[in-house]
């Protein structure tokens, strides 16, 4: 499938969707920047299984509430033909009884470094045959979530930066999409008891969480030559909870 040597970039790699995203991204032939924060044993567990792909593998260590992130992560990468944005944090509980430090850490997570990031690696991007953006975002950012509501609103930022995006770079062939999961079933959603987590498979159609390797199949599939036409799209992997 690959014709020639292709590299992506995965923050958030030491998650359990972007150790899922890695895999499958390294089953197509991509070299992998693996970014991670502080999970050094999930980055060298992830390495190892990596190892049965033919690819190079690059960690890189980088805080995205640290302003220095960004130098960091701009220093390490020569080539980038895919960005996958899966770095995130959530906050569960009243919105009157956020901080403001909480507020700024998740809008620095999920939207105001990636946005930077990409402004220095656009041009990287749109020379790639095959430059995609990638950002995993949420069902939350599409209907909101009592109890999360400033992790719904940066979801929802994602999506619409990336709709606006799509429209002004399309014509580089650089393509801009969004994965926006329900519930998977990663260490992140384990805060939720088994009687909560029972109520909303009742509300799912096919009766069942999504699995990270289905997340970064989704991922796959649009950073590969067959998604070559679709940008500007919010592509739902969430069993039929929310349609329309």
């Amino acid at each position: 499938m690959m014709q020639d040597t292709k590299y992506a970039l995965i923050t958030g790699a030491s998650g359990d969707i972007g150790r899922e995203i890695a895999l499958s991204l390294a089953k197509q032939g991509f070299h992998l920047y693996l970014h991670y924060y502080r999970n050094d044993a999930a980055i060298q567990l992830l390495q190892e299984a990596l190892r049965h792909f033919d690819v190079d593998v690059i960690p890189i260590q980088a805080d995205f509430t640290n302003s220095e992130a960004i130098a960091t992560l701009q220093e390490a990468i020569f080539q980038v033909d895919v960005f996958v944005h899966a770095a995130g944090t959530s906050y569960y509980g009243l919105f009157q009884d956020m901080s403001e430090l909480e507020m700024k850490q998740l809008w620095d997570i999920h939207v105001h470094v990636p946005m930077q990031l990409l402004q220095s690696l656009l041009p990287k991007l749109q020379r790639s045959t095959a430059g995609r953006i990638i950002f995993i975002s949420s069902i939350w950012g599409e209907v909101g979530a009592a109890m999360e509501v400033a992790y719904s609103a940066v979801k929802g930022a994602q999506i619409a930066f990336c709709k606006a995006l799509a429209q002004e770079i399309a014509l580089s062939g650089t393509t801009v999409n969004v994965v926006s999961p329900g519930m998977v079933d990663t260490k992140m959603n384990q805060l939720f008891s088994e009687e909560e987590k029972s109520a909303l498979l009742t509300e799912i159609p096919l009766s069942r969480f999504a699995k990270p390797e289905e997340v970064g199949e989704a991922v796959a599939f649009l950073a590969s030559d067959g998604a070559r036409y679709m940008t500007g799209q919010t592509l739902r992997l969430n069993g039929g909870w929310f349609m329309r």
